[in-house]
């Protein structure tokens, strides 16, 4: 460090400090004050330096002592190091001289456990022999201490041998051939504990002395072999028949203990009786609360507390219970059989009937699914497809059972209300309504799925009978004395639609929370599509119903504007009279599909009346006034006809309309084109294509030539222009002219 370089460093940082503040006139009266505080400073940098010198100073003189310190302990250890290193050279010749005091140790080691073993040595026929009438007699403590008296004696007599520097092999076999027999009362004496650990649950109530026996046997073997491997990792040696491992093969036939109770409370089977499986679920169920109550209450007394055996058996009876309901599962199923064992495992297992009941109290959280969730899964399919299976089958009998019925020549028979229908539609969804209770008792996640399943068998059971009704149909129209009380049966098959959309709405209303939990949107699309189909089954039986009216009117539509028809009127009051008829038989209608029918025949009509106008059987000249006069007479005879059902408390409310909306107007309004005189008719016509902006031009020449005052060419023309001149709007209403054509051979 340059000491000069330093001192100009902080002569220019001086120059610099000072510059800065001495920049103005006025700070020179402050120089006294920056003095001042520069000396301060100064004062107080020097201190600081004064103070971190000193501790650096009693740091180097703490330093120095120590060091001082540690050179006098190294001479002294290294004084002491030579005086050890004296002394040990003479171990050598001492270890050479005391080899022979080492060699009569081990001699006499051996003698004193010779000596020790002297009695048991001599005794060991007879030990054996006493210890096998012992456990023969069930003195199993007795036969114990016997035998781990023998099998001590042996041990140790093996061990003096395994530690000769030059063992003999020989010796070792002479002297477990000599021993052979305690092998074989250990195995003996096994068996007997296994058999009262297999009985525990048993035994335990009437003799839980004979329990507890067994479990201090069992733990002082393990002890034993504890000490065997603690020897073993020191020395080498391991005594035969060890580590023996009995608490392990206890726990093992526990197990069985278990799996034997559980198979072996099955006393039927499918062959014996449809309730086999719900009666040796509910037995087992019964069994396992009594085993585990008897294990809280007597056994955990008895066992030591390591063994945790109230958990032991929890867990026991859980794996090997999953592992029968699986082998039950492997075997098959049928018919409720998965309801009864989805709903066992679901609900009643882990719920307050069995792992929650007050003698268990076992929280089901702790011990996991008893079947897997991808076996849950195919039960839930294999569930499903089978219900499907039946729904299928089921639905085509109800069809064709069905069908048979509207063949019968008896008469349906009204119901309180007075409308005709039959028991099809409530039998599927009373089956699906019963299948979906009992998917419940399973689950919601199950319900769910059999509610989008149900629906999407009632949409194909629509589809069903949409064959089945248009196979009626034409078997009936090619025969019409067939089937006497068609028209009853089509009005039955149209309620029937009716209240199958009921029932969905019903259902969905039913399910409502659960649905919007779980799958809303693919519930949501079947409930759409269950709907479509019966609505528009609903519209096309409708349709069926008011062909067979209109099968009887054609030939009286036909009639119509011809000279007969315009010198009578009996072509039209045969047509109201026919269709009053019938709509007497239409009150059998539920209100909304008898408002829907009554519309559409009103439709009809109409549209049946309006293309007879334009099918050009005649053409008026100096008579159009007096048939148009006809014709608005006869437009209000038959909006007079339907009045009074558009009126009628019975027919819904929603579906009522304004007069001026009727279609029958539309033939008035025509009818006023027809008698107009020919100055005003552009005027007529422009009030018409207001009134009717859907009416097309062909529609317009029609009505102009029928009213034999205007070439077809003059007409076409004047339509023409008047339809080219008016504004045409987009949202053009729709009217009765939208279903009605017009026959090309009007213009030929």
């Amino acid at each position: 460090m340059n000491i000069e370089d330093l001192q100009k460093e902080a002569i220019l940082s001086a120059s610099m400090s000072l510059s800065s503040m001495l920049q103005r006139p006025d700070q020179l009266e402050k120089v006294e004050q920056y003095k001042q505080r520069i000396s301060r400073k100064k004062n107080s940098v020097e201190a600081m330096l004064k103070t971190a010198v000193q501790s650096q100073l009693d740091g180097v003189i703490s330093g120095l002592q120590q060091l001082q310190s540690a050179l006098t302990d190294l001479g002294e250890i290294r004084g002491r190091l030579s005086e050890i290193k004296e002394c040990i050279t003479v171990l050598p010749t001492l270890t050479e001289s005391v080899k022979q005091v080492q060699e009569e140790h081990v001699v006499f080691s051996q003698y004193a456990v010779a000596m020790e073993n002297l009695k048991h040595i001599f005794t060991v026929p007879e030990s054996v022999d006493k210890t096998r009438q012992w456990i023969a007699e069930g003195k199993l403590l007795h036969a114990h201490q016997s035998l781990t008296d023998l099998e001590n004696s042996r041990d140790d007599l093996l061990y003096e041998l395994h530690r000769l520097p030059n063992h003999s092999l020989h010796d070792q076999q002479m002297l477990k051939a000599y021993f052979s027999g305690v092998q074989q009362l250990s195995e003996q004496l096994g068996k007997q504990l296994w058999l009262v650990v297999g009985r525990s649950l048993n035994t335990v109530r009437k003799e839980p002395q004979v329990v507890v026996t067994v479990l201090r046997i069992i733990e002082r073997e393990e002890r034993a072999d504890a000490f065997a491997i603690q020897r073993q990792k020191q020395s080498g040696f391991l005594p035969p028949d060890r580590p023996k491992r009995w608490k392990s093969r206890a726990l093992e036939v526990l197990s069985d203990a278990v799996v034997e109770r559980i198979e072996g409370n099955q006393f039927e089977d499918r062959a014996d009786t449809k309730m086999w499986l719900v009666r040796h679920l509910e037995v087992t169920r019964l069994l396992i609360i009594e085993d585990l109550r008897v294990v809280k209450t007597l056994c955990s007394p008895c066992f030591p507390p390591s063994w945790d055996i109230v958990n032991e058996f929890v867990q026991k009876y859980h794996i090997n219970l999953s592992k029968h309901l699986q082998e039950i599962i492997n075997a098959g199923l049928f018919g409720n059989e998965f309801v009864t064992l989805l709903s066992w495992v679901l609900q009643t297992y882990p719920g307050p009937e069995f792992l929650q009941h007050s003698d268990v109290n076992i929280e089901p959280d702790s011990l996991g699914l008893l079947l897997s969730g991808e076996t849950i899964e195919q039960l839930y399919e294999a569930y499903l497809n089978n219900m499907s299976c039946d729904y299928n089958e089921w639905m085509q009998n109800t069809v064709e059972a069905e069908a048979r019925d509207w063949r019968q020549p008896d008469a349906l028979q009204p119901d309180c209300d007075g409308y005709y229908h039959t028991g099809s539609i409530v039998m599927i969804f009373q089956m699906v309504e019963d299948n979906l209770q009992v998917s419940r008792t399973i689950s919601d996640e199950l319900m769910v799925r059999a509610i989008n399943l149900g629906l999407e068998q009632i949409t194909k059971y629509g589809l069903l009978y949409r064959e089945a009704i248009y196979l009626f149909k034409s078997k009936h129209f090619e025969d019409r004395s067939q089937v006497p009380y068609f028209t009853h049966c089509m009005i039955a098959i149209v309620n029937n639609c009716l209240h199958a959309i009921e029932l969905s709405q019903q259902m969905k209303t039913r399910y409502g929370e659960t649905c919007e939990k779980n799958y809303s949107l693919a519930l949501s699309d079947s409930f759409e599509k269950l709907h479509k189909t019966f609505d528009d089954l609903r519209k096309e039986a409708a349709g069926i119903l008011l062909d067979e009216a209109f099968l009887d009117l054609e030939p009286h539509f036909q009639d119509l504007f011809t000279k007969k028809w315009v010198s009578s009127t009996v072509t039209v009051d045969t047509i109201c009279a026919t269709l009053e008829d019938y709509i007497q038989d239409y009150k059998h209608l539920k209100p909304l599909n008898f408002g829907f029918v009554i519309h559409q025949a009103e439709v009809c009509i109409t549209r049946k009346y309006i293309t007879s106008m334009f099918q050009k059987k005649m053409s008026l000249k100096e008579e159009r006034r007096d048939v148009a006069e006809k014709i608005i007479q006869e437009a209000g005879q038959i909006e007079a006809l339907l009045a009074p059902a558009f009126l009628s408390n019975s027919f819904p409310t929603n579906s009522r309309r304004a007069a001026e909306d009727a279609p029958p107007k539309a033939i008035s309004a025509l009818a006023e084109v027809v008698k107009c005189d020919s100055e005003i008719i552009t005027l007529e016509l422009i009030n018409f294509i207001k009134k009717y902006p859907d009416v097309t031009q062909d529609q317009l020449v029609g009505i102009l030539t029928l009213r034999g005052d205007f070439g077809r060419l003059e007409a076409r023309q004047r339509v023409a222009d008047l339809l080219s001149s008016s504004s045409k709007n987009e949202n053009t209403k729709t009217t009765i002219f939208s279903l009605i054509s017009v026959p090309s051979s009007i213009f030929s």
